[in-house]
């Protein structure tokens, strides 16, 4: 892990597979509650997940090894899965998908504070600190707009949702990177999807009311395997490859990877914020996670954990 000398070549692939993969999320969230509950979403998302990757984390014996840290694993589950999607879900029955990016992309702030709290004091370099801030705002340059933030008390409660959403999100990494760092990925990953399918599925069944339209289900298959199975493993790597302050860095960039997909698939328009905010964006992820060097500084790295 590259904690002080930024991003590796391999973190900032990391980073742009996370930036593209959780950046279709909140369209295939608003494609998903048309027809489907929430806690119909959370369960379908995490079981399916869970059933991809089973077979590999039984094979290499990660479940096993992941079992024996269940307090953590089911922790981990809690703060990363069972809140943020649950929440997610809800609140974008209320809120446009760009509003919902644009709270997320709080999730870094969050992290910094809670990195501050720990004793980390790498993220007050005045290059970071300013890329943090300037990348706020470049995402709030590309999705201001009128009647972004919508009035009412729905609304309002579904704007707090996606606080706390963003909250849940930054402490996520700092338990996989102090407490679950010594146990195989796909072991933590699986255990924790399956125990939070499991938990929602009696939610899910009681509030399911309606045949599901063929749109809504292929994009909950969608959200299982691309940004629920591939994008845990994708991020796993991320924070053991950057730590947990630098990772959720990505989550600047969702909002503007949602935006230019809209436009390339969905014909929407490349607005004059787009073209300000998403150079914005990539300066200040860049200076967040490198700190204006152009190389990571090289550091030596402990063994890996025996498999």
């Amino acid at each position: 892990m590259n904690a002080q000398g930024g991003f590796t070549r391999k973190g900032w692939l990391l980073f742009a597979v996370m930036a593209v993969v959780w950046g279709i999320t909140y369209l295939f969230i608003k494609e998903a509650v048309q027809s489907f509950a929430p806690p119909a979403v959370v369960a379908g998302r995490t079981l399916l997940g869970a059933v991809i990757l089973l077979p590999f984390a039984l094979r290499s014996g990660a479940l096993k090894a992941a079992w024996r840290h269940w307090p953590w694993v089911l922790a981990f589950g809690l703060v990363e899965m069972a809140g943020p999607f649950l929440l997610l879900s809800h609140a974008e029955t209320q809120l446009p998908s760009g509003l919902t990016g644009l709270l997320v992309a709080t999730v870094p702030l969050f992290a910094v504070m809670i990195g501050l709290i720990r004793g980390d004091r790498s993220a007050l370099a005045p290059l970071r600190l300013g890329g943090l801030l300037l990348g706020f705002v470049g995402v709030i340059v590309i999705v201001a707009g009128p009647g972004l933030f919508p009035s009412g008390q729905a609304s309002a409660v579904a704007i707090g949702e996606i606080m706390l959403t963003a909250l849940l999100y930054a402490i996520a990494p700092f338990i996989i990177a102090h407490r679950l760092s010594d146990v195989p990925s796909i072991g933590t990953i699986t255990l924790s999807l399956a125990a939070i399918g499991i938990g929602y599925l009696p939610a899910a069944l009681l509030t399911t009311h309606e045949v599901p339209t063929v749109r809504s289900t292929v994009a909950l298959l969608l959200l299982g395997v691309i940004c629920t199975a591939v994008a845990f493993v994708a991020f796993f790597a991320l924070i053991r490859e950057v730590g947990p302050v630098r990772a959720p860095l990505f989550t600047y960039v969702n909002p503007v990877v949602a935006i230019l997909l809209g436009t390339l698939f969905l014909a929407e328009p490349i607005t004059l914020g787009l073209l300000i905010g998403f150079p914005l964006v990539l300066a200040g992820c860049w200076l967040a996670a490198t700190g204006g060097r152009l190389r990571a500084r090289a550091e030596v790295l402990p063994p890996p954990p025996a498999p």
